[in-house]
């Protein structure tokens, strides 16, 4: 996906908010994605994301990283659907059976991962990650070089993304048909593919490396930064929705 965890200005009520808020709430919902079996919550969760999406113009941002999970989501839900020999029998295997119960797991699989997916990422769409490190060195006092590690690797992500698209193309230009064929035979084309991106790899993070060291990167500290991230109402509400999402969650799966 072109532009993939690049910053989407905007001025929603995400956009708006405190950075730690932003992730804590994520996080939270992540918690409630796992900690439910309901059909129920997941569906409210999935309405929340696509609300979400809605307000911060980022719908088909959001319905490509949907698609991209629930496919990666359905090999794993394959996997369930083969091994969780439970309720009613479907269909015998060698190894046990599908059953109803089996159905029922690997559809929650799916649905949970997109669920959680969606805020997470909106999360760093609307989020600079110059503001998520600085926020998390002011208000949790995270050193900033942990800070530092976990955006940076969040930034490589669209940017090494960036790289394999330029070398495909530079080779799709020499004559490299990657569209033609099976699977297999894509990912023979793709594999030699990964030496360029290796080498151009190390040359970004070297080049990082060495700019953050020239501006004085082992002398920052949570008084450097000059902004500041105070927390409003806002922050406070969201987070209390997630909370008490959780707490639906952690109900539900009591009462089961």
């Amino acid at each position: 996906m072109k532009g993939f965890l690049e910053y989407v200005p905007g001025d929603s009520f995400l956009h708006r908010m405190n950075p730690v808020a932003k992730l804590l709430a994520a996080i939270l919902v992540i918690f409630a994605c796992f900690s439910t079996s309901r059909f129920e919550l997941l569906g409210l969760i999935l309405v929340l994301d696509a609300f979400m999406a809605y307000r911060t113009g980022m719908v088909k941002q959001t319905l490509g990283l949907a698609k991209a999970v629930a496919c990666f989501s359905l090999l794993l839900a394959v996997i369930a659907l083969l091994t969780t020999p439970e309720g009613n029998m479907l269909a015998p295997l060698p190894w046990g059976y599908i059953g109803t119960g089996s159905l029922i797991a690997a559809a929650l699989i799916v649905l949970r991962l997109v669920a959680c997916a969606v805020p997470l990422f909106l999360v760093f769409y609307v989020t600079k990650l110059t503001d998520m490190s600085n926020a998390l060195v002011k208000i949790l006092h995270v050193p900033y070089k942990y800070a530092f590690i976990f955006t940076s690797t969040v930034h490589f992500i669209p940017v090494f993304m960036n790289d394999m698209s330029g070398i495909m193309e530079a080779q799709t230009a020499r004559g490299v048909e990657f569209d033609q064929g099976g699977f297999l035979k894509r990912l023979r084309l793709m594999i030699p593919l990964c030496v360029p991106l290796l080498v151009s790899s190390v040359r970004k993070t070297n080049s990082a490396a060495i700019a953050a060291e020239v501006r004085g990167f082992n002398l920052r500290d949570a008084q450097s930064g000059f902004k500041e991230y105070p927390f409003a109402g806002l922050d406070f509400a969201v987070i209390a929705l997630s909370i008490l999402l959780l707490v639906a969650a952690g109900a539900s799966s009591v009462l089961l």
